[in-house]
Formats: structure tokens, C-alpha cells, sequence
């Protein structure tokens, strides 16, 4: 880790960089409220000439991640376009319009969930009968734990119905507390024997997806940059995709006052690397 470099602000590498991608929450803000230095820093590398490209891996399309960004404080200087796991969801849900899905939902209710594969023509059915599981996430966030699924998920296992995972995140922070995500129980369907496809990150697809969105400042991938809190899906999709990568830490993680030994050994942990690293995104 004796390359990991630890600037001041994004100001003192941005003229490295034509583009961003850029993780949303735990970087951006918490799903409470903006990092306003976070902000100031993606639209001053805007103002330089740059383009951004946020992506998540939250499990809805674009239009309903960038609905939430006005209540929190999110001004939309801050990027030029947004990709979501929920936008390379409905890529491969669009490819089985022949199959029969279960989904496992989100507490947020399927009034919310429908914006994955609205219009997309499926058909849905019962664990029994389905070709397909399209995990969206836990039904209560809050209440459960992952672990209380295994029975539930092995006859899928067993029928060897691959599950789609909508969102590869584990975990992520809202505000202060931390809640189990889809991966969290695609890890476990995968430990049963199960097969999971991931459109999210750290998998190549969602990646295609940003890099078109940002056309020509693509175009010399050594000049575009990843942000992000995560070891194990921001900095190792970018790594895979051969992306300089800058660490956060202002997402899962909640670092103490030795940030860089932190860092070094959180990466570490995870067998990853990053180009840079920062407390928080600042310009």
C-alpha cells in the first residue's frame, strides 16, 4: 500500500482527471442528508470541464435516485449524469421476459419497488414456480437479519433458480445505523450453492453503462477517476475495470484519528487497493 496517496481535496488531482464516477451514498450523502463539501467538490470539477457520472447501487432506476436528492440538499451541479444497479437490473430483467420471477421486496413496498421493472412486460409468481429470483432487498430493513432467509431461499437453491440482485451492497448507512441490503442475501444464496447475477457494482456491466453516459471524456480511461466508501464493491469494480480509485471514508466506515493506518489496513483486509484516499470528498 506505499502508493496510496492521501491529498488534501480533489482540487489537488482533478487536472489528472475528464471524468468521475462517482458512489452516491456514503459519499454524497447519507440518505439523511447532503455532505455539502462533497457537493461543492463534484461541481467545481465540473466548472473545470469535467463530466461526472454518479453510480449506485441503489435498486431503482435513475429518475427515482435523483428524486430524493432535492429534499436531501443534493444540488444537481453535482453531476452530469447518474447510472444505477436498478438501471442494469432492468437490462437483464428485459432479456427474461419468458421466465417467471419471484421477488423478494424491499420494506419500502412494491409501489416503490415497481419502478424496476415497470413496462418491462413480466410476468411474477410464486416461489414454486418461478424461473427466476429478483432480489430486491430485505422486506424490513430495520427488524431483520439476513440469516433469517436461508430457509426461505434454499428451495429456490435447490430448483436452481439463479437470483438477480438488484443492489450487490451488503450494507449501507442511513444516518447513523447500518441496514442489511440485497447482497447480503445473495452471500447467502451463493453459500447455499445458489447462482447470482449481478448487474451492480463491483461487476463490469454497470461500469458500460457509466462510461457511455460520459461519451468523450471516456475516452482515455488512465484520466477517469472512481470515488467511493467501499472497498469491496467501489474500489474493486474499479480496480476490475482498470480505474484509478479514490477512498472515502465517510460512508460505512466510521474512521478514528490514524485515517491513513485505518485505511491502509481496511484495504488490506480486503485484499484491494486505491490511487488515493480522503477523509471525505472535499474540494
Amino acid at each position: 500500500m506505499t502508493d496510496l496517496k492521501f491529498p488534501g481535496g480533489l482540487s489537488e488531482i482533478a487536472s489528472h482527471y475528464d471524468g468521475i464516477l462517482c458512489d452516491v451514498w456514503g459519499v454524497i450523502h447519507n440518505g439523511r442528508q447532503a455532505f455539502d463539501e462533497a457537493c461543492d467538490a463534484l461541481t467545481n470539477f465540473r466548472k473545470g470541464g469535467g463530466k461526472v457520472c454518479l453510480i449506485t447501487n441503489a435498486p431503482v432506476p435513475k429518475a427515482q435516485v435523483v428524486d430524493l436528492f432535492e429534499p436531501l440538499g443534493v444540488p444537481d451541479t453535482v453531476y452530469d449524469d447518474c447510472v444505477s444497479s436498478g438501471d442494469a437490473t432492468r437490462t437483464v430483467l428485459a432479456r427474461h421476459r419468458d421466465k417467471r420471477i419471484w421477488r423478494m421486496g424491499a420494506d419500502s413496498g412494491w409501489e416503490r419497488d415497481k419502478f424496476l421493472y415497470e413496462g418491462l412486460d413480466l410476468s411474477f409468481g410464486e416461489p414454486e414456480e418461478a424461473d427466476l429470483l429478483l432480489c430486491i432487498g430485505l422486506r424490513d430493513q430495520l427488524r431483520d437479519h439476513p440469516s433469517q432467509y436461508r430457509d426461505e431461499l434454499q428451495p429456490g437453491v435447490d430448483r436452481g433458480v439463479p437470483m438477480i440482485c438488484a443492489n450487490p451492497d451488503k450494507q449501507v448507512r442511513v444516518g447513523g445505523k447500518l441496514l442489511w441490503c440485497a447482497g447480503a442475501l445473495a452471500e447467502i444464496y451463493e453459500d447455499l450453492g445458489g447462482e447470482v447475477i449481478y448487474p451492480g457494482k463491483p461487476h463490469a456491466a454497470i461500469y458500460r453503462l457509466c462510461l457511455e453516459r460520459l461519451g468523450e471524456a471516456a475516452a482515455d480511461k488512465s484520466r477517469i477517476l472512481c470515488i467511493g466508501d467501499s472497498p469491496a464493491t467501489d474500489m474493486r469494480g474499479a480496480r476490475q475495470q482498470g480505474l484509478d480509485r479514490l477512498y472515502v471514508g465517510t460512508g460505512l466506515k466510521e474512521h478514528g484519528e490514524d485515517f491513513k493506518a485505518e485505511v491502509t489496513d481496511l484495504l488490506d483486509d480486503y485484499g484491494e487497493t486505491a490511487t488515493y484516499a480522503m477523509t471525505g470528498l472535499r474540494w
